[in-house]
């Protein structure tokens, strides 16, 4: 067992994250401690990273199954996990400088967006949730682990890792993921072995080039690209270009019509360099509240958008 521990940039609360994205499980003598298993990059292992944060906002990772090389590597996946690899003390400005943003952090807190372990596990999911509900598309997931991926036993509790990428290769059929989605799998982690989907790698791209790349990937297209990029390997400063989010421009900011790409980024350049960041916000209000607390006495409520299998 390795420790770290970090003190956030900025405002951070794990009970917070968990709570409105990560459902992650925790220790039972502990409830407040979070376990996040997954394969390290590298893919020689899997680990156990046990969370925890104290009064003094102070965020601790105890790391179980590797080694001290992978050890490091797998508290920088847990804190990237979280968006506690970025500086997050300038995030409270871009409400600022943006009320509506500002009463969107003020309703949810300074939410930082929760992100897969690796832009491998953000592809393979967003693959097999591919015209899967969200929750099939979860217990599909939850028991691939459970089957094929590493197990990790801590005070007595069993946690399953995502299968790493060899061991995915060798499936060749599981439930509902058979023949097209099969290969589509077999073929990210092919890119996966061969360092293609690296977190490291993909953030020092340029973001068209990256984009690009991800969807020469079998059966990547444009829609999974972009998850795969911003929340796979964690982009804070970077707009999606999807349905959800255009819906959450067009009411939030009262537009006559779905607005464009060149609108939206317009509207969301004072948010720099937390542009993902706040865009999560107004995903968080169209989706979870179809329009909050924060808008003007006696709106009507937005009906929530169409959701996307993935999600």
């Amino acid at each position: 067992m390795e420790q770290f521990a970090t003190t956030p940039r900025g405002h951070f609360v794990l009970a917070q994250a968990n709570r409105y994205f990560g459902g992650w499980p925790t220790l039972a003598g502990d409830p407040d401690a979070i376990v996040m298993a997954f394969p390290v990059e590298g893919w020689r292992t899997s680990a156990a990273v046990v969370v925890r944060q104290d009064d003094a906002g102070v965020v601790s990772g105890e790391v179980f199954g590797a080694d001290a090389q992978d050890a490091e590597s797998a508290w920088r996946t847990a804190l990237a996990a979280v968006s506690l690899d970025h500086d997050g003390s300038g995030f409270a400005e871009v409400g600022q400088r943006d009320p509506l943003i500002g009463r969107l952090q003020e309703h949810f807190g300074l939410m930082r967006p929760v992100c897969f372990h690796s832009p491998y596990e953000a592809a393979a999911a967003l693959v097999i949730g591919h015209r899967m509900s969200i929750v099939q598309t979860r217990a599909v997931r939850a028991k691939l682990s459970a089957e094929h991926g590493d197990t990790l036993t801590l005070e007595g509790q069993q946690f399953h890792a995502f299968p790493r990428p060899h061991v995915l290769m060798e499936v060749d059929r599981f439930g509902p993921l058979f023949g097209e989605k099969m290969e589509r799998l077999h073929g990210i982690a092919e890119a996966a072995l061969a360092g293609l989907l690296d977190r490291e790698r993909l953030r020092a791209m340029p973001v068209a080039e990256a984009l690009a790349d991800l969807r020469s990937l079998r059966g990547v297209g444009a829609f999974i690209a972009q998850g795969i990029l911003i929340r796979g390997a964690g982009l804070a400063d970077e707009v999606s270009d999807d349905e959800v989010t255009s819906q959450a421009f067009q009411y939030a900011y009262e537009l006559p019509q779905v607005p464009d790409r060149a609108t939206i980024l317009q509207i969301a350049e004072p948010w720099r360099p937390y542009r993902a960041w706040a865009t999560v916000l107004l995903h968080m209000w169209l989706r979870r509240e179809g329009g909050p607390s924060f808008q003007r006495p006696g709106r009507q409520r937005r009906p929530e958008p169409r959701r996307r299998a993935g999600d």
